[in-house]
């Protein structure tokens, strides 16, 4: 049996954190909605050319000079541990991109 790290919160509930683990590339728009709510720097958004290689793209510029270099944006995980399991990301992703698990105590 699968035993898995718990948090016990203030008030004395169990908490299980689901930490990230991958994003449906093909699923994803780019919307940026899941980068905006973790602040933890997990995120990161790029644009995919037709080669499928990913250039990195800065949600909110003004001038997106790269536009025409990359097909479709996408959004990656850059930083991984960073992570805290709160599942944020999944929670407001309108395509449900996220794949969580939690974290094992053996």
């Amino acid at each position: 049996m699968a035993v898995f790290v718990s948090v016990t919160m203030p008030d004395g509930r169990s908490w299980t954190p689901k930490f990230v683990g991958e994003i449906n590339q093909e699923k994803c728009i780019g919307c940026g909605r899941c980068f905006r709510v973790c602040g933890r720097d997990v995120l990161q958004l790029v644009g995919v050319t037709e080669d499928g290689e990913f250039i990195p793209v800065q949600l909110g510029a003004d001038d997106d000079d790269d536009e025409e270099e990359y097909e479709r944006k996408v959004m990656t995980i850059a930083n991984q541990m960073n992570c805290v399991g709160c599942e944020a990301c999944s929670k407001i992703c309108p395509k449900d991109c996220y794949t969580h698990a939690p974290m094992s105590a053996e």
